[in-house]
């Protein structure tokens, strides 16, 4: 994406590029074990995930109940998820698709220091693609 000559262009403060940018982050959504999270559990931002020593599915909400929720999202708007996943042992989450939602990369999200390399968490991109319809990415 160019960048505007004249205008249209945000600049964060003054333009200091040493300064640290803030955010806001509401408290972390929660979900244990096997569940169908809901919108708001997704569109929080970070969502900790306790699934114990079992393995545990996470079942995204429809496109439709997304669209319901977020009414101002246009094609191409974008929100992120982070799932941090506590579980030990075989406590692995798998992401699943709901109805009208496609999926880009590992929907599995490892336990956290369960092996060399492996952080225990996981981003995603959900964008919009059409009425009713949502791409979500594994970006990290």
């Amino acid at each position: 994406m160019a960048l505007p000559s004249v205008g249209g262009g945000y600049q964060n403060t003054d333009g200091n590029q040493s300064e640290q940018t803030i955010g806001t982050q509401a408290a972390p959504q929660t979900a244990t074990a096997t569940a169908t999270l809901s919108v708001a559990q997704i569109t929080g931002g970070l969502l900790v995930g306790s699934p114990s020593t079992t393995a545990a599915s996470y079942t995204l909400p429809t496109a439709t109940l997304i669209d319901a929720t977020m009414t101002n999202m246009k094609v191409n708007s974008t929100f992120r998820l982070n799932i941090i996943n506590l579980g030990t042992s075989t406590g692995l989450i798998t992401v699943v698709v709901g109805t009208g939602i496609t999926a880009v990369g590992n929907l599995v999200v490892a336990i956290t220091g369960s092996a060399a390399g492996v952080s225990g968490a996981a981003e995603f991109v959900f964008r919009k693609t059409d009425t009713a319809a949502y791409t979500v990415y594994r970006v990290a």
